[in-house]
């Protein structure tokens, strides 16, 4: 799977799982190229999402919500990731 496959697949899921206003995926895998647990074909990403029912969540609680909804993409395609919810 390339990025941006990936990226429109996150934000489908996300969006369609969670009530969210807005969210923007970025691609931070250039980041850690040369670390010595990077994988080729996992990446790094981070998520930054508008959303007053995550907000009101502990951060805990609404990491946990997200990585529920995408658990085959993080076994399969990410590595890493990021997110900001405000």
């Amino acid at each position: 799977m390339d990025i941006n496959d990936l990226t429109i697949i996150v934000k489908k899921k996300l969006l369609n799982e969670l009530n969210i206003e807005s969210i923007s995926v970025e691609d931070k895998s250039f980041l850690h190229k040369n670390h010595s647990g990077n994988i080729k074909g996992k990446f790094h990403l981070k998520l930054i999402i508008v959303s007053n029912e995550l907000k009101k969540m502990n951060k805990i609680q609404s990491n946990k919500k997200i990585y529920r909804v995408l658990d085959e993409e993080l076994k399969q395609y990410i590595h890493s990731i990021q997110i900001s919810i405000s």
